[in-house]
């Protein structure tokens, strides 16, 4: 998969503009196409199911990553999948969860390859690096978390909220497996960096 490679070797700048950039893009567009139009039930089950690959994809592959760049590109493919459960509505309320999540992902997207530029002097390359973090920046070890867990979905946080608005959009229209699919793959998803610190 081409994303990891660039991720992993682009400038964390860059990265972070690769992660956020194109998902707004398309989420504008899309979003443009289903208020002053609309798209058929074909296309809507596309991005049903495309959005049930991305996040099973995005978890499953992020448990097997030790490097911090790797695991925010599976995060990302895992994302698009959580926004995609807003086109897979096709209503006013799926378009407005999207809008929702997708301000709260570009937030947290900012905030943790923000951090992960900051650290680059120290040489953070792998997950297991962050564990000293505490020690030598416990500022940016404290900010790091709490952006991680939002990521994962915990309750109270941003991601939590986002993912709560797609998946009740998702009960809304009736798509009544893919929300189950989303917070199946959230708490897998939560596991994943712990993984690989064993």
């Amino acid at each position: 998969m081409w994303a990891l490679d660039i991720y992993e070797g682009s400038p964390t700048p860059i990265a972070a503009f690769l992660s956020i950039a194109p998902k707004i893009s398309i989420s504008a567009n899309i979003s443009r196409v289903s208020i002053y139009g609309s798209y058929g039930a074909t296309l809507q089950q596309i991005f049903f199911f495309c959005s049930i690959a991305s996040m099973i994809l995005g978890a499953l592959a992020a448990m097997a990553q030790t490097k911090v760049k790797r695991l925010l590109a599976h995060s990302s493919i895992g994302h698009v999948g959580y926004i995609r459960t807003g086109f897979s509505c096709g209503t006013i309320e799926g378009i407005q969860s999207l809008l929702i999540g997708i301000f709260i992902y570009a937030s947290m997207t900012i905030d943790a390859f923000a951090i992960v530029s900051a650290l680059r002097q120290t040489r953070v390359k792998y997950i297991a690096d962050l564990g000293a973090l505490a020690k030598t920046n416990p500022i940016s070890a404290i900010t790091f978390s709490i952006t991680m867990f939002s990521y994962a979905g915990i309750p109270l946080l941003a991601g939590f909220c986002s993912k709560f608005y797609l998946f009740f959009a998702a009960l809304g229209c009736r798509a009544y497996f893919l929300a189950p699919v989303g917070v199946l793959t959230s708490v897998i998803g939560r596991w994943a960096p712990e993984s690989c610190h064993e």
